[in-house]
């Protein structure tokens, strides 16, 4: 068992003020600290080559952070379900997650060809510089994409195994481990409906929704809280609800996402504005402003956006730009991510959180959905 001391749940008589989200959050990565040694550790024992190019690179980006929401909102769901004590197995959870993000987005840039991540360069592209720089056979490209593929499988099953272990000692790891395999085959599915979308020029409303969500609401929110609430032994009723709050947190956490990859700022971001513009991904955002474009009669804004088989230059992605604030797709987006973030606290408080959880809730949906404290709240 990892080294996680027992926290307090419940604000008792004379108690410790309890643990919260982002406690949480800080928490979960000395749990990382712990279980990247033990990988590393492994990945000596089997191969020192393998340890130092793959396993290493795989410790440092996990190492590098990012926002770790999905270990907040996992806190979430195991206090709104009544969950109190030991916190343990709710951070080793958070950590499993992690790990699986960290596949997520090692696979993803691979998929994308993007150049950053979390302000540094992306796992391929560094495996591509490390192929320069030893002078080895074969294109520095084929290379590194193999290898980051490689990498984001190491990543994913320390994950599995950690998951695993974690449901081995709790009580309740048969509806954890349930929760934790729907949530993987939903990414997948994502991923792949958006490479789908991308090669036959889809630019649907409906797909690019079918998309957000697959690929994000559920794993970035509804998954995570539903994981955490299992953890507590949640009944039907109060997993109903937290899914349902945290499909409309994570869809307007997408919509989000879309807004950012296209006017964002790359400083704050730690990935390339435009990149998503370039590409022609089927985004919400801009399956929007295509919609809007053809109902208005906007012809050069529907040229602009159409989707393309080849990458867009700079002047064509600032003009991408141009048309989605023209056709309105960047406040309309704008009003939808407020609409979803009030109704993602109603569904949360339908799950019978007491309020402090419920504060802590609405914290995190105003931080994931950028959303201003005076324009969202539960009478939304």
């Amino acid at each position: 068992m990892l080294g996680v001391r027992p926290i307090r749940g419940e604000a008792a008589e004379g108690a410790d003020v309890p643990l919260t989200a982002l406690d949480a959050v800080g928490a979960v990565g000395t749990v990382l600290e712990e279980v990247l040694d033990a990988g590393l550790c492994r990945a000596r024992a089997v191969d020192p080559v393998f340890a130092r190019d793959v396993a290493g690179r795989v410790a440092a980006f996990v190492r590098r952070g990012g926002k770790r929401l999905r270990t907040a909102f996992t806190w979430c769901g195991w206090r709104a379900a009544g969950g109190a004590g030991d916190a343990t197995a709710v951070l080793r959870t958070g950590a499993a997650l992690e790990l699986l993000q960290a596949c997520a987005l090692i696979h993803d840039d691979v998929m994308d060809g993007s150049p950053l991540r979390r302000g540094a360069p992306a796992l391929h592209v560094d495996l591509a510089r490390m192929h320069r720089a030893a002078r080895m056979t074969g294109t520095p490209a084929s290379f590194a994409t193999a290898a980051a593929v490689l990498a984001g499988d190491l990543a994913l099953a320390w994950a599995d195994d950690l998951l695993a272990e974690t449901a081995l000692t709790s009580p309740h790891g048969q509806p954890l481990c349930r929760e934790w395999r729907a949530m993987r085959g939903e990414m997948v599915a994502g991923q792949y409906r958006d490479l789908h979308a991308q090669a036959t020029g889809s630019l649907g409303v409906d797909e690019a929704l079918t998309i957000a969500e697959l690929k994000s609401a559920r794993y970035t929110v509804a998954r995570p809280l539903a994981l955490g609430a299992s953890l507590a032994g949640a009944g039907t009723t109060a997993l109903d609800a937290l899914r349902a709050a945290g499909r409309c947190a994570g869809l307007a956490f997408q919509l989000r996402d879309d807004l950012l990859g296209a006017f964002g700022d790359p400083a704050l971001t730690g990935k390339p504005v435009g990149e998503d513009l370039r590409t022609g991904k089927p985004t919400c955002l801009l399956a929007v402003a295509v919609r809007l474009a053809e109902t208005s009669a906007d012809e050069e804004a529907a040229a602009v956006l159409a989707p393309g088989a080849t990458a867009r230059a700079d002047d064509t992605v600032e003009r991408m730009r141009a048309a989605l604030e023209r056709t309105g797709a960047r406040s309309l987006v704008e009003s939808k991510i407020t609409d979803l973030a009030g109704a993602s606290l109603r569904h949360f408080a339908a799950s019978g959180a007491g309020s402090a959880v419920r504060q802590e809730f609405a914290a995190l949906v105003e931080r994931a959905c950028g959303v201003a404290p005076d324009r969202i709240g539960e009478d939304t």
